[in-house]
């Protein structure tokens, strides 16, 4: 039987499958509400439940290395699903139409909507409350897949603990450090499989020139900026370094590129904050944050500078990484490492699961009950995402309406 993800069931690179990598991503990226942990959700029901691009233990490897790396994980994920579909270039192209509809909706939100209130729309309430049932689906799914056992329910279950009552920048990289070691420690002799290769395999010269660019960019875009006095050359040395230098998710690149941006003038705090607010009520990545911050300050070209830049360090970390990742994981150390990280992954996903998500959209025994029928929809009815983010946005409008 052919392997779902193999070369011959997708030959990488050619147009189809990069078309098809396109279009999947792309409805990926006009129906992912709710931040990066939705997204990895959102992920595992479109790539591995429903088409199959991917195993369930490769998609948790994905996962678990892309947590180790600095920059959008949601996003890194996304290109390392379309590099094992298509190629590098299938990479790159499941990356842009994951992100490109964000952008649109940003940059049109700095040139027309700056300064509408939206936050309190009743339909953005609707997409909270999506964002509820998708994680609570992802939870359930991987759960059962990811943390079964005595030992790796334990640790799913000690890292949610963690995770809801030690929230910083820090806490989910330690979580995953400690779950790590004790992996190797309990699951080691139970790791002793020999997993195929990761799908779309990139070669170890390309990962290292990936690296290597990561390096020299970091080190030598402020230099080049201030020897050569180009704005947009500050530009993308500003935003290049927000995205180099983040761990812990979306959020976290906030105060970066408040000091990179407020600070010399380009965007005003208010409409700093404004904007934020905005990218709260669109789908993708949080890290398209940086469209509208680009466009406030250059326009057009401005904001397609600032999103090239944040995001081109997450993939050439993503295109390093995999050469290497793929001869580490069939270790028995680093799969024992990765039993235990993929269990903390799962209390990690609980965690978020309460809050943010459930302590801002769950409000009352209304908001409780669209989020049962939004769960059912995908959990028993099997309906595609799309239709509950539908659902969910027209079920907020109406509990606004006779709220």
């Amino acid at each position: 039987m052919e392997h779902p993800y193999s070369p011959s069931s997708a030959k990488r690179g050619n147009i189809a499958s990069l078309m098809e990598v396109l279009a999947v991503s792309a409805k990926l990226g006009v129906t992912s509400f709710g931040g990066p942990i939705a997204h990895l959700g959102y992920f595992h029901h479109e790539y591995v439940k429903r088409r199959k691009w991917m195993d369930e233990q490769s998609y948790a490897d994905l996962v678990a290395l892309c947590q180790f790396l600095p920059g959008p994980a949601s996003s890194q994920v996304g290109i390392g699903i379309g590099i094992a579909r298509a190629g590098l270039i299938g990479g790159a192209v499941a990356w842009l139409g994951f992100t490109l509809p964000s952008v649109v909706a940003l940059v049109a939100f700095a040139f027309l909507l700056h300064g509408f209130d939206i936050a309190t729309a009743g339909w953005i309430h609707g997409l909270k409350i999506v964002a509820v049932a998708v994680v609570a689906h992802a939870v359930l799914g991987m759960g059962q897949k990811l943390a079964a056992g005595r030992s790796r329910t334990a640790i799913a279950l000690l890292a949610a603990a963690v995770a809801v009552c030690w929230q910083t920048a820090l806490s989910q990289v330690l979580i995953i450090a400690a779950a790590a070691f004790i992996g190797t420690r309990l699951f080691r002799t139970q790791a002793g499989d020999r997993l195929p290769a990761f799908p779309g395999a990139v070669s170890r010269s390309a990962g290292l020139i990936c690296l290597g660019l990561f390096v020299a960019l970091l080190l030598a875009l402020p230099l080049a900026a201030r020897w050569s006095g180009a704005e947009w050359l500050d530009w993308f040395a500003r935003f290049y370094r927000s995205g180099a230098l983040v761990f812990g998710g979306g959020h976290v690149v906030l105060p970066l590129l408040e000091r990179e941006v407020v600070a010399p003038g380009w965007v005003s705090r208010p409409d700093f904050l404004a904007g934020y607010g905005a990218a709260q009520a669109v789908p993708g990545p949080l890290f398209t944050f940086a469209a509208y911050l680009g466009a406030l300050a250059g326009g057009i070209g401005g904001a397609v500078v600032a999103t090239a830049a944040i995001f081109l360090p997450a993939f050439l970390l993503i295109v390093g990484a995999l050469p290497f990742w793929s001869v580490l994981r069939s270790q028995p150390s680093v799969q024992g490492a990765l039993a235990g990280i993929n269990a903390a992954v799962v209390g990690i996903l609980l965690a978020a699961l309460y809050d943010p998500l459930w302590t801002s959209a769950i409000l009352d025994a209304r908001d409780f009950a669209l989020a049962v029928l939004l769960f059912g929809m995908l959990a028993f009815w099997k309906l595609p995402p799309w239709s509950v983010v539908l659902a969910g946005a027209a079920g907020g409008t109406l509990l606004g309406i006779i709220a």
